[in-house]
């Protein structure tokens, strides 16, 4: 038995480690990107001086061989799904008895005057961190274009290289999609604690170029032009299904799968960014682009092709990240605003805010978020799953903060102010 896996990132390693587990099988996984496996999460540090380039790798380099995982550094550019072959770039052809693509995703783009000109990119991939490195050696202005995680990160990069960094943001608050207005505010306050000019409600038009098709300013929709030698494209990413949707594997906005992970080929698979359930999972998303549920993925996956026997089932919603030096914690389903169904409830002091969401008809807690403060995610998640009510006393909320020596809170009045 054959498996090979197209992508070595979290999905689709994760895949691998777990069918090594229960399967004698033999294992390829093919990546363009790099060699080895690396933790994208960490392509910060690296740049930031942080992390050795060699320290992204979270596994040693005998580990592959080890576990008898085959490795292969090349593009896949076509699948026979007739002859249960792929073809690859640098020439040959391999056949496979199953096949997982864990293709991931890329950068949106959206047709920018400029967008593909030297010195503008996204972060993803170890070719991205490479060009970077090189796109922003002494210069000494950059914009960032969107304000989701991803901006905020290359922001933060830019800043400690002391470059002047201006964050374009479309919407008038930091991620109101997400976000109150006072979460927004803690993270506008954030960003500008650390240098970087903030432009709400503010759309890029065209990235300007010289006669060596470098970028040298953006322009936006207001008719502003800002000079800048780098531009970071943090607007999005979306599913990578060229390589199905050219074999002619069924796709939507993702590669389409059913919860055991099968697409319309026979023996072929699909695992995290690319992938698109064809149902709704419980949280009511089909496509799952987090750290956290490729790895969740991947290991049903690779438990399933090694004999087993359980569907996917989506975990209960969580995220965290920085915003600079402001913690981020989410669990489960935070609206930005009040509904008729839903009831919120927060507490704010400084730079430290809990909120919570409950069901108004019942008071049954549906999520928590927290920034600048940690929360423990087994506490919040048990208190989702059971359908606890949203009221937080005194004592529960000792066992929901995480590590609250690093800050000077009176739990009774935080408790106060969430229960009321």
């Amino acid at each position: 038995m054959h498996i090979v896996i197209i992508g070595n990132g979290i999905a689709g390693v994760s895949t691998a480690r777990f069918l090594r587990k229960g399967s004698d099988a033999r294992i390829t996984i093919i990546s363009a990107e790099s060699p080895y496996h690396v933790a994208r999460t960490a392509l910060m540090y690296a740049y930031m001086g942080d992390l050795r380039p060699s320290d992204l790798k979270p596994y040693e380099d005998d580990f592959w061989p080890k576990n008898r995982l085959d490795l292969i550094q090349d593009t896949v550019t076509h699948v026979d799904i007739e002859a249960g072959a792929i073809n690859l770039l640098a020439g040959g052809r391999m056949h496979y008895d199953i096949l997982v693509l864990a293709t991931g995703s890329r950068p949106n783009r959206f047709g920018w005057k400029g967008e593909y000109a030297h010195g503008v990119q996204g972060l993803y991939s170890m070719q991205d961190l490479t060009s970077m490195e090189v796109a922003t050696e002494g210069i000494q202005s950059a914009a960032v274009i969107g304000g989701g995680l991803i901006g905020i990160e290359m922001a933060e990069m830019l800043r400690v290289r002391r470059i002047d960094v201006h964050l374009l943001v479309r919407e008038q608050a930091y991620m109101d999609y997400l976000f109150s207005a006072d979460e927004s505010e803690l993270i506008h306050q954030e960003i500008r604690r650390h240098g970087v000019q903030l432009h709400l409600g503010t759309e890029l038009d065209a990235i300007e170029t010289d006669s060596e098709d470098r970028a040298v300013a953006v322009h936006t929709t207001s008719g502003e032009r800002l000079a800048t030698r780098f531009v970071g494209l943090a607007v999005g990413v979306h599913p990578n299904v060229d390589l199905a949707r050219q074999s002619g594997i069924e796709t939507g906005k993702g590669i389409l799968i059913t919860n055991t992970f099968e697409t319309s080929a026979p023996g072929v698979y699909a695992v995290g960014d690319c992938a698109e359930f064809r149902e709704p999972l419980a949280h009511g998303r089909r496509i799952e682009q987090l750290w956290y549920s490729g790895r969740r993925q991947g290991r049903t996956l690779g438990r399933l092709l090694a004999g087993g026997t359980d569907a996917y089932s989506a975990p209960l919603f969580f995220n965290s990240a920085k915003f600079f030096d402001l913690e981020y914690h989410t669990y489960g389903d935070v609206p930005p605003h009040e509904t008729d169904e839903v009831v919120c409830r927060q507490w704010k002091a400084g730079r430290h805010l809990i909120r919570t969401a409950a069901e108004r008809s019942t008071g049954r807690i549906l999520g928590v978020n927290g920034l600048g403060v940690r929360l423990r995610q087994e506490v919040a998640a048990s208190m989702i799953r059971r359908g606890q009510d949203a009221a937080i006393t005194p004592a529960r909320l000792k066992t929901l903060l995480f590590e609250p020596e690093f800050f000077q809170a009176d739990t009774t009045q935080i408790a106060e102010a969430l229960s009321s």
